[in-house]
């Protein structure tokens, strides 16, 4: 799926973001809130293991980016924070109940922009899984929970 936007439905809330001339962000890619400048998951501070990386990165989670923004550019982009937006997503190869937690999947010490994995906890979850896969599967529609959303059921979102 890498470097597409997979939108299938749902009410789309999209916020506009600031982003640094350097950064390179593709559509579709997930992002957090880095200060005041928005970053994709591969970009986010790798911290002791897998699971304490999650936890963090769920914390900061923006949304999903809905424009791409090229190392050079400086518009504000485009995301989607939405708790009810569905998306299709790669994901690591399993079976999925409705439901079913998930955050960013890594590779080398690093989170995938564009890839989830099961977890185990809501405290690591920035999606649920919005489909039931019998067969093994690496492919997967989700709906995200931004952490600034109040109307999402990140953990991070409550104002106060």
């Amino acid at each position: 799926m890498s470097n597409q936007l997979r939108f299938r439905s749902g009410q789309v809330h999209l916020h506009k973001v600031r982003v640094n001339s350097a950064t390179v962000i593709e559509a579709g890619d997930m992002l957090f809130l880095d200060i005041d400048d928005a970053k994709p998951a591969s970009s986010f501070t790798w911290t002791t293991d897998l699971p304490t990386t999650q936890s963090n990165f769920a914390a900061k989670f923006l949304g999903i980016a809905h424009q791409q923004s090229k190392s050079g550019d400086t518009d504000d982009i485009s995301v989607d924070v939405s708790p009810t937006s569905i998306y299709e997503f790669d994901v690591a190869a399993g079976t999925y109940e409705v439901g079913d937690l998930l955050n960013g999947d890594e590779s080398t010490i690093k989170l995938m922009n564009q890839q989830l994995e099961a977890v185990a906890s809501g405290t690591l979850a920035i999606a649920r899984a919005a489909e039931y896969k019998a067969a093994s599967s690496t492919l997967l529609r989700v709906m995200f929970a931004s952490a600034f959303f109040t109307g999402s059921a990140n953990t991070n979102a409550a104002i106060g």
